[in-house]
């Protein structure tokens, strides 16, 4: 069984189109909405939604609490099914397109860790201004010398995890939100034994609402790379 969770904060103008778009692609996959109280109304499209799509779950959190612990909320929830195979962790602004996802679930069946990849070749950021690319091109030239250089995209959240080995990691020890718990779940991931593929995707601009990238961000961003090993 494949779950892709999407953690959600005000993404009602994207939120019903991507789920239409995956279920059209792959109709027998599920999806985990996990909101965090969006004031725009996001989990009551999705609740909309679930009417017409029996794979469509929502799990609602009561504030705004960060990207990792609303992965890590979606993680706990899902593995307590032992059906449960593969796990994707994906974006709900069409920065990842789901064209991906067909070629994922099949690098999944030899692979504990595929990443969807800006920086390999094949791969790149579409309409980002300059500083953006300059920023998260040099971010993960940094982290690769911290953390390895066996993965090219430490910082890329559109990843398809091998259920059996994030049951390996003590999710409660990771104390990271943002891009840093991005980075940080791949380590882990990686320290538990799974094998990692790496594919060429084109990461897209946000098609609505407004992006999530702050100061804290990139300053976590800075020192998790550290924390993450010691």
């Amino acid at each position: 069984m494949n779950y892709i969770i999407l953690p959600t904060y005000n993404e009602r103008t994207n939120i019903d189109l991507l789920i239409d778009e995956i279920f059209s692609l792959l109709p027998e996959i599920n999806i985990l909405v996990v909101d965090d109280n969006s004031p725009d109304g996001t989990a009551v499209v999705v609740e909309e939604l679930m009417k017409k799509f029996q794979n469509l779950s929502l799990l609602k959190r009561p504030i705004k609490n960060g990207l990792g612990g609303a992965y890590i909320t979606g993680f706990k929830k899902l593995l307590i099914d032992p059906e449960v195979e593969n796990i994707f962790m994906m974006d709900a602004d069409f920065s990842h397109s789901p064209k991906y996802l067909p070629q994922m679930i099949a690098e999944a069946e030899n692979h504990g860790l595929v990443i969807g990849s800006r920086y390999i070749k094949g791969g790149g950021i579409a309409k980002w201004e300059l500083w953006r690319k300059i920023l998260s091109a040099g971010g993960n030239a940094y982290v690769r010398i911290i953390l390895g250089r066996n993965i090219h995209d430490w910082t890329g959240g559109f990843n398809c995890i091998k259920a059996e080995f994030l049951r390996k990691v003590d999710l409660d020890k990771i104390d990271l939100s943002g891009y840093a718990f991005i980075m940080g779940i791949k380590y882990f991931l990686v320290k538990a034994g799974a094998n990692v593929k790496e594919i060429p995707i084109i990461f897209e601009a946000r098609r609505g609402g407004e992006s999530k990238l702050s100061h804290h961000i990139i300053s976590e961003g800075i020192i998790a790379p550290w924390k993450i090993i010691f």
